[in-house]
């Protein structure tokens, strides 16, 4: 299922052949600024750059025996090295190649989630362009309130995105962090110069004071940053679940030939693609809480986060990728039901228009309290053949202060496109 909606880049990113290369590119720019600084031999450096490998199944023959997968991990390097291979991972802890090596994976995770993103808004805007004067009911407390078009509300969410744009790209800067402080975090073991030559190598910035192990509010906000993604992924999805009711049927999500909506009813056209991403986004939101869980670890460290982060990670960022590349394909096959927008907001017979009707009479002179409570006692004794134009219309009250063409032009909608229009010329430009 999920290959049909997200990229197979994802999934590699978080598998353990690429963590493992991260972790092998740490160890590799961490022996060049040894050697540049005279820690060790220049000859040891080239060594590890040139021989420098692993094999996974070695690493797993080795942490069977040493149950310690960067201690297994730093045995094969130093075994495809040779005799320099003693100068692998000199003077670092497991949490400075370990923490350094996600942060490049995070990185990289996050640019395929920002081009995602980008997909989605893309469909956004287009439907928001293209429906910019496509009226329907905008509806409080799910009853007809007043009129809106389908354009603006897809504008509101494009605006959403943007937001959530920024958010996850500050949250991605602040885990763009390395850490090669040592044990502690106290610099005992190795100058704080091999950080600083081995963050700028790998475009990190390095952690102002670690303890054993990058805080843990970094990783926290980006999940958190995800978690609000999927809360924005969910206010679509139920907005698009809603006008895909029966009794709405406003919109109705794609279906492909073949497609069947029900092993039993032949009829069925269901918003699965809106349920699914509804489901996923409370996945997201229990990963940030485990994040938020993680980041108070006993003095310098433990390691309750570890086994947490190697579940949450790959799962919220793929999720939230799947997530996002699954609405946008939503969003550009949604099929737009414009009469059935017209014929529901007929439905309240005009009522849409009360507002407008109520501001009319106060600029004819009437107070507010007298306008509403006129306009409010045509609109509650409509009969069941008659609309608020009709009756406002026969209304004697009304008639002294507002003509008939007044009243028309109120009713048209006129106003409602062209304000909706103005906003959304000036957002998405």
């Amino acid at each position: 299922m999920i290959e049909r909606y997200t990229r197979p880049e994802m999934g590699e990113i978080w598998t353990l052949q690429n963590r493992f290369s991260q972790m092998l590119k740490v160890e590799k720019a961490v022996a060049r600024a040894q050697a540049e600084l005279n820690l060790i031999p220049m000859e040891a450096a080239q060594a590890i750059e040139a021989k420098g490998q692993f094999s996974l199944q070695r690493i797993q023959e080795l942490e069977e025996v040493t149950k310690h997968d960067v201690i297994a991990f730093v045995s094969s390097v130093a075994e495809s090295v040779g005799p320099h291979g003693a100068y692998v991972h000199f003077g670092l802890t497991s949490s400075d190649v370990l923490d350094t090596a996600m942060s490049l994976q995070v990185q990289q995770a996050g640019q395929l989630l920002l081009q995602s993103l980008g997909a989605l808004e893309e469909a956004l805007s287009r439907q928001a362009k293209a429906h910019a004067e496509t009226l329907c009911a905008g509806r409080t407390h799910g009853m007809h309130a007043e009129p809106t078009s389908f354009g603006f509300k897809m504008a509101g969410h494009w605006v959403e995105f943007k937001r959530h744009r920024e958010r996850l790209t500050t949250a991605l800067q602040g885990l763009r962090i390395g850490k090669l402080s040592g044990a502690v975090g106290t610099y005992s073991t190795q100058t704080s110069k091999v950080e600083e030559k081995v963050c700028q190598s790998l475009g990190l910035t390095p952690e102002a004071v670690a303890t054993q192990v990058i805080p843990r509010d970094r990783h926290a906000e980006l999940m958190c940053s995800l978690a609000l993604l999927g809360a924005g992924l969910e206010r679509l999805a139920v907005e698009l679940r809603h006008l895909q009711r029966t009794e709405v049927g406003e919109v109705t999500e794609g279906f492909s030939q073949g497609q069947k909506g029900s092993s039993a009813m032949p009829h069925k056209k269901n918003p699965i693609s809106a349920e699914n991403i509804t489901g996923l986004s409370r996945l997201l939101r229990s990963y940030a809480l485990a994040a938020l869980e993680d980041v108070a670890l006993w003095h310098e460290r433990d390691i309750s986060h570890s086994s947490v982060e190697r579940v949450i990670f790959p799962d919220a960022f793929i999720v939230c990728d799947y997530a996002l590349c699954r609405m946008a394909k939503l969003i550009e096959n949604l099929e737009i039901h414009g009469d059935r927008m017209k014929a529901n907001m007929d439905l309240s017979k005009g009522q849409l228009f009360s507002s407008h009707v109520l501001l009319a009479l106060v600029e004819k002179g009437l107070s507010r309290e007298e306008a509403y409570a006129l306009v409010q006692k045509v609109s509650h004794s409509l009969s069941e053949s008659e609309s608020l134009l009709t009756a406002l219309k026969a209304n004697a009250e009304v008639k002294g202060l507002l003509k008939d063409s007044e009243l028309d032009e109120i009713f048209q909608g006129q106003r409602h496109r062209q304000a909706i229009s103005k906003v959304i010329e000036r957002v998405l430009s």
